[in-house]
């Protein structure tokens, strides 16, 4: 039986390796698999569909769901996944120290659809007590002027929300034009070591683990997306795709605790993913939704009353119907 060509583009994870290598071959399909960069993966697939299944923004998943485009759908496969509070700066000689202080100040984000500024505006509202209208918004690139929205969003009433298309968020930092900046890419300055510029929480780790501890939230920045018509045509490729990505990331987690001869250039990695199983259990990056329901059940309430998703999505929405039940487990 001739295998289904599939074309994939993923940016370059050890937990993908073994499917972008063929050392894993999903059953029934044959994959051309495409290495590159996140911009050009997220750019080419949201505005083009230039292959038939790609790594994609949660944020923009999700938002062009609720506004009726129906021309993707997904599987619960996340390779991206990283806690936000690290993702917060400020000026180190400026009137901002702690969340509370950002009531009636200008906070710069690259996009407000950006999935990494959902989960930290998120926890500002949620963890902190903020609303929304309580901060004034500033839209910029981060390093680079030009960046805009790329999905449209109706904003709750009283949001104060503002584009600036030739400035950049790091140059509005340092001339003190914004207070604080949400990014998941950090600015130009910090990453030069400016000492002007640092985190909110520079205990971060500390913090997130704190916040996992009590809400159960391990945020979810990408999800693996497919053209719809493909899974209309072919409804088994979801389970079969499905089952293939989770073969490669247990590899991976194995090649992470070999504790004889490390795979991967990082002092203690073997203590380091033995410590994660400690917080988040045995699977510590897990894939499906049961595991996974506390995290994309908050995302859904974040994202809808962000005005990211018109109106609040299910859980049976995000998923083809046809395979949601045995992603339950």
């Amino acid at each position: 039986m001739r295998k289904l060509p599939l074309t994939v583009a993923f940016s370059d994870y050890d937990h993908v390796r073994d499917l972008a290598s063929g050392r894993i071959e999903p059953e029934g399909i044959e994959l051309t698999w495409l290495t590159l960069s996140i911009e050009e993966i997220f750019y080419r697939f949201t505005v083009y569909r230039d292959w038939d299944v790609s790594e994609m923004s949660m944020g923009k998943y999700v938002a062009m769901l609720a506004s009726g485009d129906t021309s993707l759908t997904a599987i619960p496969v996340f390779p991206s996944r990283i806690f936000r509070h690290s993702s917060l700066f400020i000026r180190r000689d400026g009137t901002v120290r702690a969340p509370a202080d950002l009531k009636g100040k200008r906070v710069g984000l690259p996009e407000w659809a950006q999935t990494a500024a959902i989960y930290s505006r998120g926890f500002l509202i949620h963890q902190f007590g903020l609303k929304l209208q309580d901060i004034e918004w500033v839209q910029a690139g981060v390093n680079q002027p030009g960046r805009r929205d790329k999905v449209p969003q109706q904003l709750p009433a009283g949001t104060r929300y503002r584009t600036e298309p030739e400035k950049t968020l790091d140059g509005m930092l340092l001339s003190g034009e914004v207070d604080a900046i949400l990014s998941a890419h950090p600015p130009h300055s910090f990453e030069t070591g400016d000492p002007r510029v640092c985190r909110m929480f520079e205990n971060f780790v500390e913090i997130e683990t704190q916040y996992y501890r009590d809400t159960g939230i391990f945020p979810i920045m990408h999800v693996v997306a497919l053209r719809r018509p493909v899974i209309e045509a072919t409804p088994w490729v979801a389970m079969n795709l499905f089952t293939a990505f989770a073969a490669a990331k247990r590899n991976s987690v194995a090649r992470a605790l070999e504790s004889t001869a490390p795979r991967f250039p990082i002092p203690w990695v073997f203590e380091t993913t033995r410590r994660a199983q400690e917080l988040f259990g045995e699977d510590h990056w897990p894939y499906g939704v049961a595991a996974n329901r506390t995290t994309l059940e908050a995302f859904l309430d974040y994202a809808h009353e962000q005005g990211v998703c018109r109106r609040r999505l299910t859980l049976d929405e995000l998923f083809p119907a046809s395979v949601a039940s045995s992603f339950r487990v």
